[in-house]
């Protein structure tokens, strides 16, 4: 099922995940210029306002194509603490939280929603995490999600001068446990 051409807002375990805007902008910045991100992820490093701008461009087109869903995390509708993130076209996520607001289950509850989200109402089968081995906390959230790792093998990429070997941890629709969430 495609993409809702309304904007989309998932509330639920005390979160509100929304679409970016470009006001969040600085927000964007204080989250992802730092190392772990710059690590884990593809996004530019450093992480200045005019990668937030260019990382927003993306966000807001590849939405329009209807082939991914960025979503802030907010426990307010308003300030992003974080980021949760659909690509349709592969059935993958991801998500990562700014280094002040961890240990509060936010990456956790947040992927919980839009796990929901994929299987009820987008009606994906499948998802798909891709993990490094030694990721420890985004293998302890994917646990606790109920993905497994999956018999795909690892993916191998190419990222900021060094390999990188993406373990696939899968979860099913009939895997799926409802939350508390409105869509």
């Amino acid at each position: 099922m495609p993409l809702p051409v309304s904007p989309v807002r998932l509330t639920g375990r005390d979160l509100v995940l929304r679409e970016w805007k470009n006001a969040d902008l600085p927000a964007m910045v204080e989250l992802f210029d730092e190392p772990d991100f710059a690590d884990r992820t593809p996004l530019a490093s450093p992480f200045d306002l005019n990668a937030a701008r260019e990382y927003s461009q993306m966000i807001h087109r590849t939405r329009a194509e209807g082939k991914r869903l960025h979503l802030a995390i907010t426990t307010d509708g308003f300030k992003p603490l974080g980021e949760v993130l659909l690509n349709l076209s592969r059935g993958t996520m991801g998500y990562g939280v700014g280094t002040a607001h961890r240990g509060q289950g936010l990456a956790l509850r947040a992927a919980q929603l839009l796990t929901d989200y994929a299987h009820q109402v987008l009606e994906l089968p499948r998802l798909l995490l891709e993990i490094e081995a030694d990721n420890t906390p985004s293998i302890s959230v994917a646990r606790a999600l109920g993905f497994h790792p999956a018999s795909d093998e690892p993916e191998r990429v190419e990222g900021k001068g060094r390999a990188l070997v993406l373990h696939i941890w899968a979860h099913d629709a009939h895997d799926a446990t409802t939350c508390a969430g409105a869509y």
